[in-house]
């Protein structure tokens, strides 16, 4: 596959990599864009990459929560000003309403009632009130004994451009109280999973390729090699807890107090955290970029 200057720009945006770097990773994977990340690392040339730094869609996450269950939802939006349009933001408000009652799928929010017309129609004729393409891209549902939402980079009431649900059992009082704290914390740190139990496997066995691959290469270059026993059951260990405490909500270190885990606070205050979910504008979406002077001139016809 022929390596283009863009694939080499995302790369370098992802990563932090120089530019004959990303261009070399690109070229040893065959363009294979995870896998020259993960060749990065391996060099030590760059960081986990986190694919929301390459996404650029508009919108807004809403979130509603009623006694034991919660949802957050996300319509997106072409432009961030359509997102700051109150007509827009009581659509997201409205269907995040109704997916908290009715909620299990998209599919069956957008068949659901809303002002006498589906959710579906209900966001058809904004688009068209608009004058901009909107889509109901994805919901959330958690349920527990206490739910607690928080919102980052507010445009309204229960709506933004990160939404946390936190469900947690223990004390209501002390539940609500410090769960919004944990609420700020996953929106701060956007954990991976809740603990290493629900962790991908896939996730933990690409981390694990990424780091034997490492170790093993700057053992080769050491000046003073260390035993392969070595690096087998003590270095690789202690990078894959690392890389655990980094992305498990439990295992991270509260923001709010550094000293002490999430895990940790969770008992100090009484109460277990059971789940949790973290929607941020646009993950996972591409957004075209186009040259300026190029769209002016489409713009005038040119």
């Amino acid at each position: 596959m022929a390596v283009t200057a863009q694939m080499v720009k995302e790369l370098r945006e992802t990563t932090g990599a120089g530019m004959m770097d990303a261009k070399k990773a690109l070229t040893e994977c065959d363009g294979n864009m995870d896998a020259a990340i993960d060749w990065l690392r391996t060099k030590g040339l760059a960081k986990a990459a986190k694919k929301a730094d390459r996404v650029a869609a508009e919108g807004l996450i809403g979130v509603a929560v009623t006694t034991g269950r919660g949802v957050a939802i996300e319509i997106n939006s072409e432009t961030d000003f359509v997102a700051k349009n109150t007509d827009f933001q009581a659509l997201v408000r409205d269907v995040a309403k109704t997916a908290l009652e009715v909620g299990e799928s998209v599919e069956v929010v957008k068949a659901a009632a809303l002002n006498g017309k589906t959710v579906d129609e209900v966001l058809g004729e904004a688009i068209a009130r608009i004058g901009e393409n909107m889509t109901f891209r994805r919901l959330h549902i958690l349920e527990g004994d206490t739910i607690v939402s928080y919102v980052h980079n507010a445009a309204a009431p229960e709506m933004g451009k990160i939404g946390v649900l936190v469900a947690l059992k223990g004390d209501a009082a002390k539940a609500q109280e410090i769960g919004k704290q944990f609420a700020m914390h996953i929106a701060a740190t956007a954990p991976i999973s809740l603990n290493e139990a629900s962790l991908d496997p896939a996730v933990l066995e690409r981390e694990l390729q990424v780091q034997t691959a490492k170790a093993l290469e700057e053992n080769a270059t050491s000046a003073k090699p260390k035993p392969e026993q070595v690096i087998h059951n003590n270095i690789i260990p202690g990078r894959m807890k690392k890389f655990l405490e980094e992305v498990t909500l439990v295992n991270q270190k509260f923001v709010m107090n550094p000293d002490v885990t999430v895990a940790q606070a969770a008992t100090e205050a009484g109460v277990e955290i059971t789940g949790f979910a973290r929607l941020a504008v646009g993950e996972g979406v591409e957004k075209k970029e186009e040259d300026f002077a190029a769209e002016v001139a489409k713009m005038v016809g040119a």
